[in-house]
């Protein structure tokens, strides 16, 4: 007779398929909280359509101009002459950024306006908000 030789155990592995989902979704979590998370301090106007890379700034400025023509910083009605006066104390040192967020039938000369302002006031960068298509 025969017999067989004992079989060997088998010793348990650690499946790295699961993990992998659990991570990835982990990922895909945290990126959409930190996306709410994004304050613009801006009113609600009709932004133009387009496609761009999120805004990566942690303090934001807004520079709003509604379609009447109406302008604001953060959510406080300025004019062109008191724009600068009002921007040179909320722009940092480190990030001097401003968002400008223009409603779609806003006059363009009052934004070019402002913005020179705005570049007056020591702003270097601007990042126009859109509306994803």
């Amino acid at each position: 007779m025969k017999l067989r030789p004992s079989r060997h155990r088998r010793r348990g592995r650690i499946e790295i398929i699961p993990m992998i989902d659990v991570m990835f979704f982990l990922l895909a979590t945290f990126m959409l909280a930190s996306l709410a998370m994004q304050n613009l301090h801006s009113l609600r106007v009709d932004l133009p359509e387009g496609q761009a890379a999120p805004l990566q700034a942690a303090k934001s400025v807004t520079l709003t101009v509604t379609k009447t023509g109406s302008i604001l910083l953060n959510t406080v009605p300025v004019t062109l002459d008191t724009l600068a006066p009002a921007l040179k104390p909320l722009l940092e040192p480190a990030n001097r950024m401003v968002v400008v967020a223009a409603d779609k039938a806003a006059p363009n000369g009052v934004v070019v306006q402002a913005m020179l302002r705005a570049r007056d006031a020591g702003a270097e960068q601007f990042v126009f908000a859109i509306r994803k298509e």
